[in-house]
């Protein structure tokens, strides 16, 4: 259990609050609350 890596894609960020370290995402965010999440920029190829 535990330490699985899941891709979601095309999810949208809504706001970056640099004061406060937020950034607030439109969708599901899958993992336990207070996980730790790898936002990466990308381009799927086809």
């Amino acid at each position: 259990m535990g330490a699985e890596k899941v891709t979601v894609q095309n999810l949208e960020i809504v706001k970056i609050d640099a004061e406060n370290n937020l950034i607030a995402v439109k969708g599901a965010i899958p993992g336990p609350k207070n996980g730790i999440v790898t936002i990466v920029d990308c381009v799927k190829k086809a």
